[in-house]
């Protein structure tokens, strides 16, 4: 090929992946009608093919794939004639007007590449329901001068993982056009789908009480509302101790009154109107518009009938639809009664997810109306966007200063704005945790098709990983709506980034069969994926239907105690503290009632009990601080190459320190509003893993200063609800150093909690 033409096919093919179809459109045509070279023109109409197909040109599609099944090379004819028939069957089954392809992989160019002789043999009987392992690549045979090879990915941005609706189109790449990751090429990750069935007839699930749900939605309610009045009265009480104290001011007489009756007023209002509030929130900060009917039914017919089914049955109205011009495939719904409940999806859910998979996700947003946690939800929502909107709009006024001293300020305000709203997020964790459990079982029992909903979360999953992945970094609109969502972006970042890499049921084992799992799940937003995966899997088998995932045969795993009550030493010595405390109380006033000792100005306040509890929490982190920062050894240290081995072992709970020395690029928002290091994410050629990063005060490099770059990360992989690596040091290729002193913080809280509380013993 000659070399004034490569840039040219490398940025069509560039565009193609990066979704930008009319720019890809404009090169390869261009490359068609003038290019002299056959192998670049062939190249050119395959990507053709795609865009065709993309951008709804159904029928120019169908005609270029039909030129090339003429062609003399047998690997394009069978590509032709392979695609012709998927794009005719998609056309005429499903009314859409695009085929499900959105980026495209390169295979590495190994000398030998021999595909399956029995998947194509399955491929060829079963079409497009293809019955594979999950994860495992279909290799296919190359054409052309250059030997190259390639594979068209579909539905999802990501190129680690793509999620084919029905199957995959391969596509030659040129030899000098590769993609790569960490400076090496990217295997070729296709994922095939059991495409497990759905129920033709099916029973009612068993009615279970949903009086837990209620009750965790009122104590959702009751601890949003302490906390801001909490707050609300700290902050009254620090200005006018302030007043009292500076010179010519008097304190407010007003800042001294209960706000009770006013703040419940204010929340009673703000939940009245969340429905129309939040339409102007979302619309004004995320660009929310009106979905189309004739839309979503390109996308899904079944949505539709679902939706008219469920809303008559029970005398509702139809909820108002919206879709976010996001690529993260996300969901949710909002409004105060089912008559104004809103659902919402992202442009990314529509164009990744399939006919069935899209009605099991709007299924499970009308079980969240019916279960009435979606206006719980909406309230959050209305305090906390707007309190995420001050955090960002601090940060853009951080990055804009450039005197160190007001970059400091603005650091600090951020960082305190950033954790007002993680604490007002937590308030509904455990609601948004129980409530996605509720919200499977109606999607279930709607559609009868619980197969598609675990497919739906799991690609759902590999979306969000692949978004993190091409934007470089969490984007703000994934992690303001985290909460509502029905996949959080922590969980997706590892299971996403390596579906690939090993099967579903590897990756989920963990969720299932771990005995310590519900503790580690405690801080999470999400339930474990696993764990709904499995639910629905028995739903399946209960009406008689293949699994889509394979997690029942699984036995319980026996852990030693002695590892978890290690991990959870600092928390369970505040129990033993209190009861030390009670000790001290009962040995005191013995010793009183035998007139041997007269110690009344100590017990007889009980906030001696709080240096007690202080004195346990400090014993706690100081027994398990060795366990939990064991040294790491070169000699037994582990690279990413096994970082899908490591985090598939079922019986490894956070205390199980693994030594690690990982290479990748480091992924995570730059500037003022990432201070606390709340987003770092290492992108190893194996997958996506969360970094925590503690700053050593005086530290002159910041890890922000390294986003973007090629890292050596250093640390103790830890295996929880979610993985995440706790860092001792990264260091560029340059040899710029950045330490985290995990250890010594430790070290400096559990002494800083003894003497604290050794001074309220003694202090009485």
């Amino acid at each position: 090929m000659p070399s004034h033409s490569e840039p040219s096919l490398k940025a069509g093919l560039t565009a193609l992946k990066q979704g930008d179809y009319q720019t890809a459109k404009t090169i390869l045509e261009g490359i068609v009608s003038s290019h002299s070279d056959r192998t670049a023109v062939i190249q050119a109409e395959i990507g053709l093919v795609v865009v065709y197909t993309r951008i709804g040109e159904v029928a120019a599609a169908i005609a270029l794939c039909e030129t090339l099944v003429q062609n003399e090379r047998p690997q394009v004819k069978e590509w032709a004639e392979r695609s012709l028939e998927q794009i005719k069957k998609r056309y005429q089954n499903d009314d859409a007007s695009t085929a499900d392809v959105t980026g495209f992989i390169p295979w590495d160019n190994s000398s030998s590449v021999v595909e399956d002789a029995q998947t194509r043999e399955r491929q060829d009987a079963e079409n497009t329901n293809i019955e594979q392992t999950p994860g495992r690549s279909l290799r296919v045979p190359t054409f052309g001068e250059n030997k190259t090879r390639g594979w068209l990915a579909s539905a999802s941005s990501t190129p680690r993982a793509s999620i084919p609706k029905t199957s995959s189109l391969p596509i030659p790449l040129p030899s000098n056009s590769p993609i790569t990751v960490n400076q090496e090429k990217v295997k070729p990750p296709t994922i095939y789908w059991r495409q497990a069935g759905r129920a033709k007839v099916w029973q009612p699930l068993p009615k279970r009480s949903l009086k837990l749900l209620y009750l965790l939605q009122a104590g959702t309610c009751v601890a949003l509302f302490w906390v801001i009045k909490t707050l609300l009265v700290s902050v009254m009480t620090f200005i006018n101790n302030a007043f009292v104290k500076l010179p010519f001011l008097e304190p407010l007489q007003l800042l001294y009154r209960d706000p009770t009756s006013i703040l419940l007023g204010l929340i009673f209002v703000l939940f009245c109107l969340s429905p129309w509030l939040l339409d102007r929130l979302l619309k004004k900060f995320y660009g929310q518009r009106e979905l189309e009917k004739d839309i979503l039914h390109r996308h899904s017919k079944e949505t539709a009938r679902v939706l008219q089914r469920y809303c008559q049955q029970r005398g509702w109205r139809t909820p108002k639809l919206f879709v976010l011009p996001m690529t993260a495939p996300v969901a949710f719904c909002y409004g105060n009664l089912p008559r104004t409940a809103r659902i919402v999806v992202s442009q990314g859910l529509l164009e990744q997810l399939t006919n069935d998979e899209i009605a099991t996700i709007y299924a499970s947003q009308l079980g969240q109306i019916a279960h009435w946690d979606c206006a719980v939800m909406s309230l959050l929502l209305i305090i906390t966007i707007p309190v995420y909107q001050l955090y960002q709009l601090l940060g853009q006024w951080g990055d804009a200063k450039t005197q160190p001293i007001w970059r400091g300020i603005f650091g600090v305000l951020t960082s305190l704005v950033y954790g007002l709203w993680w604490l007002l997020t937590a308030t509904g964790m455990w609601l948004s945790q129980l409530r996605l459990y509720w919200c499977d079982r109606v999607a279930a029992e709607v559609t009868g098709n619980p197969n598609a909903l675990v497919r739906a979360l799991l690609k759902m999953a590999i979306g969000i990983a692949g978004d993190v992945q091409k934007q470089e970094h969490t984007s703000w609109q994934l992690e303001s709506l985290n909460l509502v969502i029905p996949v959080g972006y922590k969980q997706s970042l590892y299971l996403g980034s390596m579906a690939a890499d090993t099967t579903f049921e590897s990756l989920l084992m963990w969720d299932c069969i771990n005995p310590y799992r519900w503790w580690f799940v405690i801080n999470n937003t999400h339930p474990l994926v696993g764990d709904r995966a499995l639910r629905l899997c028995k739903i399946a088998r209960l009406w008689h239907v293949d699994p889509e995932l394979y997690l029942e045969s699984q036995q319980p795993l026996r852990i030693k105690p002695q590892s978890f009550l290690l991990q959870i030493a600092p928390w369970l010595g505040i129990p033993l503290g209190v009861a030390f405390g009670g000790l001290i109380w009962l040995i005191w006033q013995s010793l009183f009632g035998l007139k041997l000792l007269n110690l009344k100005w100590i017990y007889e306040d009980w906030d001696f009990i709080k240096g007690c509890i202080l004195i346990g929490f400090s014993i706690g982190v100081l027994l398990r601080i060795n366990s939990f920062f064991s040294n790491i050894k070169p000699a037994t240290v582990q690279t990413d190459d096994q970082l899908p081995n490591l985090l598939t072992n079922p019986a490894s709970i956070p205390i199980d320190s693994i030594g690690v020395r990982f290479v990748g690029k480091l992924l995570g928002r730059r500037g003022t509003s990432n201070c606390l290091a709340q987003d770092l994410v290492l992108q190893s050629h194996t997958g996506l893993v969360k970094l925590h990063h503690i700053s050593w005060l005086g530290q002159h490099v910041n890890p922000q200063e390294l986003i973007g770059r090629q890292i050596t990360v250093i640390g103790w992989l830890r295996r929880g609800a979610t993985p995440w690596i706790d860092v001792q040091t990264l260091q560029t290729q340059g040899g710029k150093i950045v330490n985290s002193p995990h250890p010594i913080w430790s070290i400096v809280l559990a002494v800083a909690a003894e003497v604290w509380g050794a001074y309220i013993l003694l202090k009485g």
